[in-house]
């Protein structure tokens, strides 16, 4: 039921449940997000420019043990692309709290909850929408699946998964960054997961002293996962699911908080 004010608008009178306030907020953001053709084109050529340097530029002067590196690098890269797109969220939600729109939303009878679950349903599914078109360029730039199509699914779903993980890590980036530019410069740290890991190269061929944390960090275990399935196995899947699940545990309270706060 509405009621309708002096004015003539309609106004509800009762406050949306937390399903419909999560459902608002998301399509909200996912309208903005392909409203502003630059955000979505950037994205795809960005991920694209960089496939194609490792795959093509760095690719043949890269061993990668017993197999090809194509074989090596897609799914890593696949698997961590939304370490390279998070930057975008992180920004997104500092520009929301910089322009007055988290303010506006605090100040509505919606749940803190709905807030984080609607801004992480919009987020994953642009960040869903790279990690699919990145595994198609994959497939152009000479990936093949080295079992069956069942698997290339799981590992798919696999790097569904972890792009949910970090699209909450990032939420609380930009939560916590005082404007746009802070945000994109503290999202910098998901280069330096990506890139001391077995994301790119095989940890055994980095110093020793880099070895350690290459090896226990969270995107190792999860790209080897990834790689793991892809062959049918199950090698490192239960740390890396460990690990997914610990990230959201920690982080997604930390968000709903921050919100309180914001």
């Amino acid at each position: 039921m509405n009621e309708i004010t002096a004015s003539g608008i309609a106004r509800p009178t009762m406050p949306p449940s937390p399903l419909g306030a999560t459902i608002e907020i998301a399509h909200r953001a996912v309208r903005k997000y392909f409203r502003t053709p630059g955000l979505f084109a950037m994205g795809i050529v960005q991920s694209a420019m960089f496939l194609f340097s490792f795959r093509y530029v760095f690719g043949g002067a890269i061993h990668a043990g017993g197999m090809s590196y194509v074989e090596y690098l897609i799914p890593g890269y696949v698997g961590t692309i939304m370490l390279f797109t998070g930057g975008g969220i992180a920004v997104a939600v500092a520009e929301d709290k910089t322009q007055g729109l988290t303010d506006r939303l605090l100040s509505l009878p919606i749940t803190r909850g709905s807030l984080v679950a609607g801004r992480t349903l919009a987020d994953f599914t642009t960040n869903g929408w790279s990690i699919v078109f990145t595994a198609a360029v994959g497939f152009g730039f000479g990936f093949r699946l080295p079992a069956t199509t069942l698997d290339g699914l799981a590992a798919l779903g696999l790097c569904l998964a972890y792009g949910l993980v970090f699209t909450v890590v990032f939420i609380v980036i930009g939560l916590y960054a005082p404007n746009a530019q802070a945000a994109q410069g503290m999202s910098m740290i998901a280069f330096l997961l990506a890139f001391i890991s077995s994301t790119y190269v095989p940890p055994s061929s980095m110093p020793g002293w880099l070895q350690g944390f290459a090896k226990h960090q969270p995107i190792t275990p999860m790209v080897d996962a990834i790689r793991s399935v892809l062959t049918g196995g199950s090698q490192d899947l239960a740390l890396a699911l460990v690990w997914s699940g610990a990230l959201m545990v920690v982080f997604t309270p930390v968000a709903i908080v921050r919100y309180r706060h914001a």
